[in-house]
């Protein structure tokens, strides 16, 4: 009886096909440098440079490789795109006056960018007197 595919209990690197270490960290930093995000970069790695995964090749996330090399975002992914779509939903709702879905989902995306902030000012990746304001988002993320 198949029940579905057998993974491997262990994690290994892939064996060596393409790129070393050293040359996917300089395509990394290359990639952010265009103004890539980390997992457009991982994106880009995978399907045009045939890197798999950069953590088995290289020990180091994408996000602790930019670091190291000083070059990391000053937002947080995953904090930007929470920006982005709550600046979308501000230009929604300015034409859509009467959306009430649309409003409590703006509600609950706000809330869950003062929570990721409190995280990251607490964590030390976001200044100490970083806010949220919805007027000033659309200035973030251009």
């Amino acid at each position: 009886m198949e029940e579905g595919a057998e993974y491997p209990r262990v994690r290994r690197a892939a064996p060596k096909q393409g790129a070393s270490a050293s040359e996917v960290e300089e395509l990394v930093v290359k990639l952010a440098k265009e103004g890539h995000s980390t997992s457009e970069t991982g994106i880009l790695l995978r399907d045009q440079y045939g890197v798999p995964s950069v953590k088995q090749t290289t020990g180091k996330s994408i996000a602790q490789i930019l670091s190291a090399q000083g070059v990391e975002p000053s937002l947080p992914e995953d904090l930007v795109n929470l920006i982005k779509k709550a600046v979308m939903l501000h230009k929604h709702l300015e034409k859509n006056k009467d959306d009430q879905p649309s409003r409590r989902s703006l509600g609950i995306i706000e809330a869950r960018i003062q929570k990721l902030a409190k995280y990251y000012v607490k964590n030390g990746k976001l200044p100490k007197d970083w806010r949220y304001a919805p007027e000033r988002a659309a200035l973030l993320v251009r």
